[in-house]
């Protein structure tokens, strides 16, 4: 199966749909290859662009942040599907341009997560979430995107890794994709996703142990103690600094991944974003 005879498939349990949110998801999907290959190119593809800078989140962007944000609103904006977007590299809501219609979704994400790893090539991704607009065709406004994650109708992520891999949910399961790049088309490999049970990972920032809060730190120091410990299992700990790349780690061999809050910065109470990397990923999860 393609990801266009996944979603086709899909469709056919709803006889009433439009067509406008599968047009939608291989918007997305066509959004994450041109991704894939800018990444892919690595120091080769990326000259930085002028406008590069601190993020509204106040985190210094690296040049293939704004390429990567600007590839998924150019995606998505033409085709009559989005009410709007929002991302975690902008300010305020993005407005569909007044010579393309505007439709029925909302359409959040993060274009690319873990980017402070790009530098080492290590793998990053992109998240994203789709919602119903309340106002379908109308201009977005900054509370139409603030929903809760129960509200979403689609959430997934794109890995770009050693392949590049979209994981997706519309609420009927998760499914992976790999990218096949002699045909250009996301390929179903990973059918009916679920966690294992069982697991001997883990993942956390060790660096901030001196801030956690006392049930985190007794928790990691439960794990850690291993075989001996109360938990009499021996666990492995992974900190890849990328969440699209630990909850695919889970997805595929279990586990956790921690990002608690501490006390390091009494300014930044939760390090996760809900919109476009809490919600999604939960979503997924």
């Amino acid at each position: 199966f393609t990801l266009t005879q996944y979603l086709i498939e899909q469709r056919r349990r709803f006889p009433d749909a439009s067509g406008d949110f599968n047009a939608l998801i291989l918007d997305v999907a066509l959004a994450c290859k041109a991704i894939a290959s800018a990444v892919a190119m690595g120091e080769l593809g990326s000259t930085a662009p002028a406008d590069v800078a601190v993020n509204v989140q106040g985190e210094v962007q690296k040049p293939m942040d704004v390429i990567s944000n600007t590839t998924f609103i150019r995606v998505n904006e033409w085709g009559g599907h989005c009410a709007g977007m929002a991302s975690e590299e902008m300010e305020g809501p993005y407005q569909i341009p007044a010579q393309h219609p505007r439709g029925k979704y909302l359409l959040v994400f993060d274009p690319l997560d873990g980017s402070s790893n790009i530098d080492v090539n290590i793998t990053v991704g992109t998240i994203f979430s789709i919602l119903r607009s309340p106002n379908p065709g109308s201009e977005a406004k900054v509370e139409d995107f603030l929903q809760p994650g129960t509200q979403q109708v689609c959430a997934g992520f794109a890995l770009y890794g050693p392949s590049t891999i979209m994981v997706l949910t519309t609420g009927n399961g998760v499914d992976g994709f790999t990218l096949d790049r002699d045909i250009g088309e996301f390929v179903l490999t990973h059918p009916h996703m679920t966690i294992p049970a069982e697991t001997q990972e883990f993942a956390i920032n060790a660096s901030n142990a001196r801030f956690w809060e006392p049930p985190v730190k007794r928790y990691v120091d439960e794990c850690l103690a291993g075989a001996t410990g109360p938990r009499d299992k021996d666990f492995n700990m992974r900190w890849i600094a990328s969440m699209v790349a630990e909850a695919h780690r889970i997805l595929m061999r279990g586990g956790v991944f921690m990002y608690p809050k501490d006390t390091k910065d009494p300014s930044k109470p939760g390090r996760l974003r809900l919109m476009y990397e809490a919600n999604p990923i939960s979503m997924l999860i």
